[in-house]
């Protein structure tokens, strides 16, 4: 009536994969990390359009912040980063449209190059080849990039003063 399966065995050098799950308060964490970064770099000029230089070694970046958008809760901002002085473009930082949430405290990566909505998880893989935790691993880029911004960054040829 009944039968019985057996699992069959499975040789050793099968591994499976647990399914990514979104760490939230790890995301949540970033994201106020990130909305206070950016507190501090808009905070330096009250307009729409942010400009500051960033050395390392011997080359120097330009890095602009501009607002694309304000409203009372949100405001949208793009960054973006080019080389100054005939250096190489062969490596381009991406350019990134960010949404600061003024009332929740929280700031992240809407978009970035023509990528936009993104989830928070994607099955792996998948048709754009998107990491599993692509949204957290941009939002930990945006903070790494505004850390780099906020302590090497200068205005007028004066550092940035942040503290």
């Amino acid at each position: 009536m009944f039968t019985l399966r057996v699992a069959k065995a499975q040789p050793e050098y099968v591994t499976y994969k647990e399914r990514y799950k979104v760490d939230l308060p790890l995301q949540m964490a970033e994201c106020e990390a990130n909305y206070l970064r950016l507190c501090k770099l808009v905070a330096q000029n009250p307009g729409d359009e942010i400009r500051f230089m960033v050395a390392r070694g011997q080359q120097q970046w330009l890095h602009l912040l501009k607002i694309t958008e304000r409203s009372p809760y949100t405001t949208t901002l793009e960054l973006s980063r080019t080389v100054v002085g005939g250096g190489s473009e062969w490596l381009t930082m991406p350019k990134l449209t960010l949404r600061m949430y003024h009332d929740a405290k929280l700031a992240e990566v809407l978009a970035w190059e023509g990528h936009k909505r993104l989830r928070p998880r994607y099955d792996y893989p998948n048709q754009s080849m998107y990491q599993s935790d692509e949204k957290y691993q941009l939002n930990r880029f945006l903070g790494e990039w505004l850390s780099l911004c906020l302590e090497q960054g200068q205005a007028s040829g004066l550092p940035l003063r942040f503290k």
